[in-house]
């Protein structure tokens, strides 16, 4: 029975692949191994075209190079790189954007700002916003800007002029920048308008960093022209501002003689202030207290006024003109704001 089941068996066909098709796969390997051979070939002729090698005399740097690159993508692994976008100034406008709800807060809730007579020059032209002085840190400088920038949203946001003993406080100089703060000097002005960017500057004397509280609101002579000769030079409009609320936001009550002397050897600061709540208070004590501000913009001295003030000696005419135009904006100012705190 056996024997004639393996008989039986030799007689059928194996199950299976038949010669034809078999004879057919090994052809199919054949031109897939062909297809491969092919596209490795075009891999390396591409491979080739792309990336040259260096000549000889290059090899050295162009490693240097690609070593340097490779370390780089490696220490920023996993991170978003984004770029600042800063201008030659220094301020950066993302930035700015991002400190916006600050500033809108301070504007509108903490200070009540009342921003009256808000005249608008020729947007073609930049200007120069001539403004009275209150405070060491530029409170009143960052408000103004603040407040024409939101006015004018269309056009360039005017900067505003810092002293030297504002930029010499710790981290001063680079916080100050990004929001638009440029050190204050005759060349430093010339540029901004040259590169038709609004200025406000502040041209009382820079010795008396703030006024007493009893002698608030008292526009002291403008001893610095670099304004006005500044405007004269670049044919642009000079606009007085009154600012009231700044001096009763940080007042002045005197001068801390040790402490002075510690600040101004240490910090560059000629005078430290003593407040209601500083030093009591520490650093918080430096705080701005919540006063009710108003900003008064006056009418523009025109361009063709200002160029003929365009020496030192009219320069000092038109000084006065504008300080005894700003005294006037503070005293309306103060007359209009119904009180100071509420």
């Amino acid at each position: 029975m056996s024997r004639d089941r393996s008989a039986d068996n030799q007689g059928k066909p194996k199950a299976g692949k038949t010669g034809a098709e078999a004879r057919g796969s090994v052809r199919g390997f054949g031109r897939l191994g062909e297809a491969l051979s092919g596209l490795r070939e075009e891999i390396r002729t591409q491979q080739r075209r792309t990336f040259t090698a260096p000549k000889e005399d290059e090899r050295g740097a162009d490693w240097n190079s690609l070593f340097d690159e490779l370390r780089k993508r490696v220490r920023t692994l996993g991170m978003v790189e984004h770029e600042p976008v800063v201008d030659e100034f220094g301020m950066e406008v993302a930035y700015l954007e991002q400190q916006k709800p600050f500033f809108d807060f301070m504007f509108e809730r903490y200070w009540r700002v009342n921003l009256r007579g808000a005249t608008r020059p020729k947007p073609s032209k930049p200007v120069v916003f001539v403004a009275n002085f209150s405070g060491i840190l530029p409170w009143d400088a960052m408000m103004l800007a603040h407040a024409i920038g939101r006015g004018r949203p269309t056009e360039a946001r005017p900067r505003f002029l810092v002293q030297d003993r504002v930029l010499a406080l710790p981290f001063a100089q680079a916080q100050l920048a990004r929001i638009g703060g440029v050190r204050s000097c005759r060349e430093n002005l010339d540029k901004l308008l040259a590169k038709q960017r609004s200025v406000i500057a502040f041209p009382e004397s820079k010795e008396q960093p703030a006024r007493s509280y009893r002698d608030r609101y008292q526009v002291t002579p403008f001893v610095d022209t670099s304004a006005v000769l500044a405007a004269a030079k670049a044919g642009c409009a000079v606009v007085p501002v009154g600012i009231v609320g700044a001096e009763d936001a940080t007042p002045r009550l005197g001068d801390m003689a040790m402490l002075a002397k510690l600040a101004s050897r240490d910090l560059g600061i000629p005078k430290l202030p003593s407040t209601p709540v500083f030093p009591l208070l520490g650093p918080l004590g430096l705080l701005p207290l919540p006063a009710k501000w108003v900003i008064s913009l006056g009418e523009p001295v025109p361009a063709r006024t200002v160029v003929e003030h365009a020496e030192t000696e009219t320069a000092l005419e038109l000084n006065g003109v504008l300080r005894a135009r700003i005294q006037a904006l503070v005293e309306g100012g103060l007359e209009s704001r119904s009180s100071t705190w509420a």
